[in-house]
């Protein structure tokens, strides 16, 4: 299957509806994390767009002050191996603690075993690291939207 390059433009309902498709294709207590740290990070980030993405690999739900992917602080990254919390821009984070996975130029992961691990202070502040970083904010007066991929 190839990855979804396309963004569907669908009501909020039909959004949330094609989201729980994704969701529903793992397992039952993988399902119930993945709802949890979507609730953590829309609360942190209430007004982002929600940009979802199911493709062979991965399933991901990215947060972005635009529509556009590249435009993404954070995302929570869903698959075989388990759940991460991705930091796009994560290479030049500080992290002085050191949990920060992955050697590539940009991005880097902490693994979420549980939603208590996005309490933790060294994973809040690198959030807030993350969001401090943008070039432009995400605006405070209007509510995100959900964008989910129309998987190809």
């Amino acid at each position: 299957m190839k990855a979804a390059t396309k963004v569907a433009k669908t009501s909020r309902t039909d959004a949330e509806e094609q989201l729980n498709r994704f969701i529903e294709k793992f397992e039952r207590a993988d399902q119930t994390l993945i709802r949890a740290v979507r609730k953590v990070l829309r609360k942190r980030f209430p007004t982002a767009n929600e940009l979802a993405y199911d493709n062979y690999n991965f399933f991901a739900l990215g947060y972005s002050p635009t529509e556009r992917p590249s435009d993404s602080i954070i995302s929570m990254a869903a698959g075989s191996s388990g759940v991460g919390l991705c930091f796009v821009r994560g290479a030049s984070l500080p992290d002085p603690k050191k949990i920060l996975l992955g050697s590539g130029n940009q991005t880097r992961f902490i693994r979420v075993e549980s939603v208590e691990v996005l309490s933790r202070p060294e994973v809040q502040e690198l959030v807030a690291a993350a969001a401090a970083h943008l070039a432009y904010g995400i605006r405070r007066d209007r509510m995100g939207h959900l964008f989910p991929s129309i998987a190809g």
